[in-house]
């Protein structure tokens, strides 16, 4: 076996008097032996075979070298990275820490090429045990590749918060979580040193992997003057991170939360920031996150909120509206971004805009209140209606009552909500006290806003009190509601009282058609000659309406 020119992996199997050799069973014996023999020539017979142009020879020779896990070896895969086949890759995974110990050797030496094929090995495999390692680098002044180690920490860290988040291989069964503890720890430890590596690719890592109440984190941010704290409160910043940006947005939930952590929130300004902020934020904040928004008094962003909107979706921008609205920002400042989004928003979020803008009076605020009025959404429309009347506008009641007969339900009844006092009920109280022309112009108004009008002029018709009969009969003409309230006039006309019947036929008078014709013929012979003479005139005057 030591003779290296016997082995010829390439030599097409030979005819023998007994019968064709079986490649695939002398392969595995062959590769069997040169996995299990102490004889450390078998790996010199192996590396050769990695290049041969069989693929099972090439794929025999490779799990062999893994499990014999020798440097030279270790050596000869990675030198094969830049071109290393999908099944290579394959293998190499089911056999996850046989190539550890090359690659910690790769990372800890000083040649930069086989570092990096190293460091990508790492990656590729997700091999997190090497992060110590990594970190070790960093903390030598004379190793050539601190920056590659750094980096590499970062992407270990990133695709281990990939599995974390579901994204796990499950042929996997390593357990992410316990992995998160080992390599958390391995980070603090290296935050505490970072005045010596200085690398901000550690701090970053942390904070991937820390939870909002990490003892280290929690001292750090606790304490103006650690080392570290400049330096982890400008990651949490500016970095783009989607585990950053939960931590740091976790912190709105705290009621000890760090002042440090809220001064980042109150600084960010970058669009995907904010837009998970919004997300955060949801419908309507939780109480807890009212009383940390409360504390922000300055947010960078609602300076340029017309950019930062315009990347925001429907629910964003509603909740854009209640994170301000929660805030301690001043009032002109929030008012400025209602202005925005209720202008230039989404239908969402000009609805909650116009629903908040009534917490805001001034000329300003009246003025988008108006323009809102000509929103195209009726529900814009509808949330900006009931502070018409509290705002002081002039003029403001005939547009109200145009409203009234908008084309859109959730508009008219926002109209007519609005106009309370505008009510049948209180037209009835107050209707013996009003001269004609009064009842006549404010009744026809009431019968427009107040939807219960008819029903509860038919409930005075109905009424065993007479008085309220006769009023309910005048009413109905007055307003011109005959023609909704016919059956029970034409029922009144048995009424056991004679002055009601003559009411009765005089009403049905306003209201001419075969139905009503047919009851003022019938009380052309009631008992009673008053009654007779009302029937008579109405008919007559029916015919003179319709000569036809």
């Amino acid at each position: 076996m030591e003779n290296k020119g016997c082995c010829r992996w390439d030599r097409k199997p030979r005819f023998t008097g007994v019968g064709f050799f079986d490649l695939a069973s002398g392969l595995s014996i062959t590769f069997d032996l040169l996995t299990s023999t102490d004889n450390e020539a078998a790996v010199q017979v192996l590396i050769p075979a990695l290049d041969c142009a069989n693929p099972a020879v090439q794929e025999g020779a490779l799990i062999a070298l893994l499990k014999r896990r020798t440097a030279a070896g270790g050596r000869e895969i990675l030198d094969r990275m830049s071109r290393m086949k999908p099944e290579w890759k394959t293998i190499i995974r089911q056999h996850r820490g046989r190539l550890t110990g090359a690659l910690r050797d790769a990372i800890l030496g000083t040649d930069v090429g086989l570092c990096e094929n190293g460091c990508r090995a790492a990656v590729m495999f997700r091999d997190y045990d090497l992060i110590p390692t990594l970190l070790t680098v960093l903390d030598s002044s004379t190793q050539p590749n601190c920056n590659l180690a750094a980096q590499t920490v970062l992407e270990l860290v990133q695709a281990l918060c990939e599995e974390i988040a579901g994204g796990r291989d499950p042929s996997d069964r390593r357990d992410p979580q316990m992995i998160r503890r080992y390599v958390l720890g391995s980070l603090e430890s290296s935050v505490y040193r970072y005045s010596q590596h200085k690398r901000r690719e550690v701090i970053e890592s942390f904070l991937l992997l820390a939870g909002r109440d990490n003892a280290t984190l929690r001292q750090i941010l606790g304490n103006p003057h650690h080392a570290v704290r400049v330096t982890l409160t400008d990651v949490l910043l500016k970095s783009a991170q989607r585990g950053v940006l939960r931590l740091l947005l976790k912190f709105l939930d705290d009621p000890n939360a760090p002042l440090a952590t809220l001064t980042v929130i109150a600084a960010r300004s970058d669009s995907r920031f904010v837009h998970y902020l919004m997300r955060k934020i949801g419908h309507e904040p939780t109480a807890a996150m009212a009383l940390n928004l409360k504390k922000l008094t300055s947010i960078s962003w609602l300076g340029d909120c017309r950019r930062i909107m315009d990347q925001i979706d429907d629910a964003g921008q509603h909740s854009a509206v209640r994170f301000v609205m929660a805030s301690g920002v001043p009032r002109q400042q929030a008012l400025g971004l209602i202005e925005t989004i209720l202008l230039h928003g989404k239908p969402g979020g000009r609805r909650e805009a116009a629903r908040a803008l009534g917490e805001f009076q001034g000329t300003d605020a009246n003025a988008l209140a108006m323009s809102a009025m000509t929103d195209p959404d009726p529900q814009v429309q509808a949330n900006v209606i009931p502070q018409l009347r509290g705002r002081g506008i002039p003029c403001v009641l005939p547009s109200l009552l145009e409203l009234v007969e908008s084309p859109y339900p959730v508009v008219r009844k926002a109209a007519r909500e609005s106009l309370v006092e505008f009510s049948f009920k209180r037209f009835v109280a107050a209707f013996d006290m009003l001269d004609e022309e009064v009842r006549r112009s404010t009744g026809l108004l009431i019968k427009k806003i107040d939807i219960q009008s008819i029903s509860l002029l038919n409930d005075e018709l109905k009424s065993p009190i007479r008085t309220r009969r006769l009023r309910g009969l005048a009413i109905a003409r007055t307003i011109e509601a005959v023609e909704g309230v016919q059956s029970a006039v034409i029922e009144m006309l048995q009424d056991e009282d004679h002055l009601v019947r003559m009411e009765a036929a005089v009403t049905l008078g306003k209201s001419i058609n075969p139905a009503s014709v047919a009851a003022l013929t019938g009380a052309l012979n009631d008992k009673s000659e008053v009654v007779r003479l009302s029937a008579q005139r109405s008919l007559r005057e029916a015919m003179q309406a319709c000569p036809t």
